[in-house]
């Protein structure tokens, strides 16, 4: 009904507001609720560019470290990217050098080892299975590794500093494995992750350019050698 306050014309009658009542934005329901989320709103390109751009980078690093392991890390760079797929002038965007290159595969794989561990632990069959499979992926890292010193001309503070961060990453996934191992009475007890890979390194030295000499085989015998004796 319409209501007078006695000096002007009748005024509608609104209805009382509600603690609850819907916002403009519909962001509350009638009973005080908060109303259900839309969809999600796209990503902004921007944001959408910049993972492209990172699964691009990968899947250059990716192709790197497969090239190195069979051709060492003076492979050229044509190889590279056609195992990418890619452009040659798209490899020197990325990496204007060799170092440059070198260096990020170098940290790539760093990363793909230490990511590697829990999730191949966790695959089984067996923790001793387990360890041996992550040395595969080790030894593949040590190529480049190997090749690091001399494709950084010298800079021998950043070949430290990679190194440092090579150990903090990697010795206590080693650890973790063989601790799994000797736990569950695989390999004998007292294995020394820095002992283990500092082994796996000096096997592997040098493979890369003497195709008479089996790295992996060697490897192989080694981490089967630390299982327990039936």
């Amino acid at each position: 009904m319409a209501e007078t306050n006695g000096t002007g014309p009748a005024t509608p009658e609104g209805p009382a507001a509600s603690d609850g009542e819907a916002t403009a934005d519909g962001s509350a329901t009638p009973d005080g609720q908060a109303a259900p989320a839309g969809p999600a709103a796209p990503d902004p390109p921007a944001r959408a560019r910049r993972r492209d751009a990172q699964r691009n980078q990968r899947s250059l690093l990716d192709a790197a470290a497969a090239v190195f392991v069979t051709s060492g890390v003076d492979a050229p760079v044509r190889d590279i990217a056609a195992r990418a797929g890619v452009g040659i002038g798209t490899i020197y965007r990325h990496f204007p050098t060799r170092a440059d290159l070198v260096v990020a595969v170098y940290r790539h794989q760093i990363d793909a080892c230490a990511e590697a561990g829990p999730v191949l632990l966790a695959a089984g069959p067996t923790a001793h299975a387990a360890l041996g499979r992550w040395v595969d992926l080790f030894a593949d890292f040590l190529v480049t590794k190997h090749g690091l010193a001399a494709a950084m001309q010298g800079d021998a503070p950043g070949f430290e500093a990679l190194h440092a961060s090579f150990l903090e990453r990697l010795l206590p996934v080693c650890a973790d494995l063989l601790d799994a191992a000797t736990a569950a009475g695989e390999i004998q007890a007292g294995v020394d992750a820095y002992q283990l890979m500092r082994g796996v390194g000096n096997l592997c030295a040098g493979a890369e350019s003497d195709p008479r000499y089996d790295a992996r085989r060697l490897v192989a015998v080694l981490v089967a050698g630390l299982a327990v004796p039936h």
